[in-house]
């Protein structure tokens, strides 16, 4: 067994999530980072934020997997007083490459909507919004695309699949929280992890009785309810935690990535950042 170096890595994570199936407007990939450098440890996080960078400063990791970019926007300096530019200067002094995977992990099966489905018990659910193009297909022949949607195997008030989700959840200050009838029976469950307000075309498209996603604003929430109301769709909403409902993908992430690079060859320690990084901490 040997070591990666940041270019296998980058093949690795690049096989598992296709840079093609990102979105248009996101930044993907090696973010920092020398492709001959040699990889014996990963710190996988779902932010690139100080406290992460710093956590792996001081546990030696040789690369940071994070899900969300470090650098979506485009920037006009790395000066190390700015914050990217100060993350930049971190990572380089200490030998770390950066490397994430953000709507391509989305997309991907096995990514996070599925993660965020399967937590319900739906283990068969389609994208919500599915990838068309031939460079967006999987090997396998499934369709990949943004958001999961599918059947639960009989129905149950929205009230008790919000209950399971916080169960099932890292626990948040902000919560599981409902809107609609926390009564209302529901069957066939629509979800998309991280901030999905502007999916709700699609939910209503796919007949989903109750649409789960995170970042949920008063007017697309109320607006999405009256919709439904005036057609009688009768669809309710689960608003979680963004960062609870994307960080639980990290271990299906995980176990994919040492099962990949076990078939390279390769040996190489995998670790979970141990900060959270859901910003909200009290609420009164």
């Amino acid at each position: 067994m040997r070591h990666p170096k940041v270019s296998d890595c980058v093949e690795v994570f690049d096989s598992l999530w296709p840079p093609a199936l990102a979105e248009s407007w996101d930044s993907v990939g090696l973010a920092v980072g020398g492709p001959d450098a040699e990889v014996r440890s990963i710190l996988l996080a779902l932010d690139p934020m100080d406290a992460v960078i710093a956590e792996a400063v001081v546990l030696g990791a040789d690369l940071v997997f994070n899900h969300h970019p470090l650098m979506l926007k485009p920037v006009k300096s790395v000066n190390a007083a700015t914050l990217k530019g100060g993350a930049v200067h971190t990572l380089i002094s200490n030998d770390i490459a950066l490397f994430n995977a953000h709507t391509n992990a989305d997309s991907a099966r096995g990514g996070v909507s599925d993660v965020l489905i399967s937590l319900m018990g739906i283990n068969d659910a389609q994208p919500l919004a599915a990838h068309t193009t031939p460079a967006e297909a999987r090997s396998d022949g499934l369709p990949t695309g943004i958001g999961r949607v599918g059947d639960l195997d009989e129905p149950i008030p929205v009230r008790d699949l919000a209950r399971r989700l916080a169960s099932e959840l890292p626990r948040t200050t902000t919560g599981v929280r409902i809107a609609g009838d926390p009564a209302a029976m529901v069957t066939r469950v629509a979800v998309c992890g991280g901030a999905g307000d502007s999916l709700f075309d699609e939910v209503r498209a796919s007949g989903a009785d109750v649409y789960v996603t995170a970042d949920l604003r008063h007017h697309p929430a109320t607006e999405a309810l009256d919709t439904a109301n005036r057609r009688e769709s009768g669809l309710s909403l689960i608003d979680v935690s963004h960062w609870a409902s994307e960080t639980v993908w990290l271990n299906a992430a995980a176990e994919a990535l040492e099962t990949e690079f076990a078939r390279r060859g390769f040996t190489v320690s995998l670790q979970h950042s141990a900060v959270n990084t859901d910003p909200w901490v009290e609420r009164y």
